[in-house]
């Protein structure tokens, strides 16, 4: 087998191998739900807080752990809602400004929807 051929073959099983794959349709309904259940979690424990324990430290590390829980939840919700809609947005764009400009627009509502629901 020439080198060429060879090279061709190993190009061509990197391609197979590293193909994207979209994930069921029931591991992304998983994740968003999970993603809201954090976030709702997140928003209940620091409603329940009162602003009279601040005098103690060590009251803080569940209101602190809600904040991180909540935003990193709330911002996984945010790009994963995004990043679904990204070949509709693709497609739609003249350049990649134009892409940025609709994607930033996307994030920022999906931000306010989730904000609204709390």
């Amino acid at each position: 087998m020439s080198s060429d051929a060879t090279s061709a073959d190993l190009e061509r099983m990197l391609r197979l191998a590293l193909a994207p794959i979209e994930p069921p349709e029931t591991l992304k309904t998983r994740v968003e739900t999970t993603l809201l259940k954090l976030t709702d979690a997140a928003a209940d424990e620091l409603e329940g807080w009162e602003l009279s324990a601040m005098r103690d430290p060590r009251n803080w590390v569940r209101p602190a752990a809600a904040v991180v829980v909540g935003a990193s939840a709330g911002t996984a919700l945010v790009v994963l809602r995004v990043r679904q809609q990204q070949r509709r947005r693709a497609a739609q764009s003249r350049n990649p400004l134009d892409l940025a400009q609709r994607t930033l627009r996307a994030a920022a509502g999906e931000a306010r929807k989730l904000a609204r629901r709390d």
